[in-house]
């Protein structure tokens, strides 16, 4: 609860429904795929929301039409609550128009409404389809500095916001050439350049000879125990427990090993699981075996096991298939239909590798490591900026509407006399009658921010 007095004295309170217009969205008698001279109107449905692309036209006849940058909220749906800028259309059945009143800075209002996503998003009415609890949006407490002011903070908003989408465009550039760094290194640790300054190109280093997978790995291998008691219990892993390019798994889960024995994938401490179905595969969904309960674990079918053999160690194929290369040959081979493709086994066991001798192996995957390890510890330090930037934005928002945004300048016109005018515009409006969607009326004593 903040009390009346920890806002700036010009400064006034209302419900938002009191400042602003609203009209739902209809579904058109005539609607068309393709525009024409009747239907030339287009439609805007969830798709043309989100994304701008429009795919039906209508001819406006009892439609709600909007203009370009009117405000349009997700009214139904698991979007509700979200809210956008239209471009001039008809609005969805599934839209809601929301348009300020006369005297409130349109911007003032879309930051404000923009800010309470998460509360209504996670506050719908209904049990099928949710849609948003119109009493909750409505009698949200608005905080209204005058008109003056309100401009002065829009401005520095934008200006605040306007640097730190520059700040995040930065680290997500970091992050992407990381990424590319990363499988830069990967490729020259198998062309010998981390170990070895003269290394020809096009050439195969010295000592070394390609192999297939299969010569130095057994592939999709049994487990290698004689007898598995049913009540043991295994480590189960579906594929949301695999991370991207990440080696790391997450064993949270257990069954008993009757319940899992048929049906889907098994392995042990030193396998290699691989991805093989789109897109898991392109992603990255790979990792080497540890700390499996009782050495077994068992996991989804869509998971190929590579078994390395004595003179292999298993991070040196792991970070072989990692390779943005290699998950970009296996896709080549793919086999299936679109959303079900796989790589076959035949391509993950006849793909060939260049190996060298086993101590060259650990030369190359201790060089690999001590470089990928910084490029860990720089993309932490990015995910935590990136995190702390959406933080950040919302203190920007939540000070805007404070008063602590900007300074207060004492010739301003009370925004109590702004919101008198507005509520004698509205009277006027509706003949003398309140509005009948929802009760407004203004808490004297105490306001929550909700």
């Amino acid at each position: 609860m903040i009390d009346n007095n920890k806002i700036p004295p010009s400064w006034t309170i209302a419900k938002l429904g009191e400042v602003c217009t609203y009209s739902k969205g209809k579904m058109p008698q005539i609607l068309k795929t393709e525009k024409d001279n009747e239907c030339s109107i287009p439609y805007i449905n969830i798709k043309a929301f989100e994304k701008g692309i429009f795919a039906e036209y209508t001819n406006g006849v009892k439609c709600n039409l909007c203009d370009d940058d009117d405000f349009l909220m997700v009214w139904d749906g698991a979007r509700c609550g979200l809210i956008g800028k239209a471009k001039k259309g008809a609005v969805g059945s599934t839209l809601m128009k929301i348009l300020p009143i006369k005297n409130i800075h349109k911007e003032y209002l879309y930051y404000f409404i923009k800010s309470k996503f998460n509360i209504l998003n996670s506050k719908p009415k209904g049990v099928g389809i949710p849609h948003i609890e119109p009493t909750l949006l409505w009698n949200f407490e608005f905080a209204i500095p005058p008109l003056p002011e309100q401009h002065r903070i829009v401005k520095k908003i934008e200006e605040l916001f306007t640097d730190l989408d520059k700040g995040i465009e930065y680290l997500k550039t970091a992050q992407q050439q990381l990424k590319v760094y990363r499988q830069a290194v990967l490729k020259w640790a198998f062309e010998e350049r981390l170990t070895n300054e003269n290394i020809v190109d096009s050439e195969l280093p010295k000592g070394w000879k390609f192999m297939q997978h299969s010569e130095i790995a057994d592939i999709n291998p049994k487990l290698p125990f004689e007898k598995i008691e049913d009540d043991t219990e295994v480590s189960f892993l579906p594929m949301k427990l695999v991370e991207e390019e990440k080696n790391k798994i997450h064993l949270t889960e257990f069954r008993k090993y009757k319940e899992v024995k048929k049906g889907f994938t098994p392995f042990t401490n030193g396998d290699i699981i691989f991805a093989k179905i789109t897109p898991c595969m392109e992603n990255g969904k790979c990792a080497i075996l540890n700390d499996l309960k009782n050495e077994i674990g068992i996991g989804s079918t869509e998971f190929h096991v590579s078994r390395p053999k004595e003179n292999v160690i298993a991070k040196y194929i792991f970070f072989f298939i990692i390779q943005e290369k290699f998950r970009r040959d296996a896709a080549k081979h793919f086999t299936g239909s679109v959303g079900q493709k796989r790589v076959p086994t035949s391509f993950f066991s006849d793909f060939l590798i260049p190996v060298p001798s086993k101590s060259e192996q650990e030369k190359i995957i201790y060089e690999i490591e001590t470089r990928l390890s910084v490029c860990d510890k720089i993309e932490e330090t990015i995910v935590t900026s990136l995190r702390q930037s959406e933080s950040l934005r919302l203190s920007i928002i939540k000070k805007a509407f404070e008063g602590k945004l900007v300074k207060q300048n004492p010739k301003d016109e009370p925004a109590e006399k702004l919101l008198e005018r507005i509520r004698a515009e509205k009277k006027r409006n509706f003949n003398g009658k309140e509005e009948k969607k929802v009760n407004t009326k203004t808490s004297k004593k105490k306001i929550q921010f909700i």
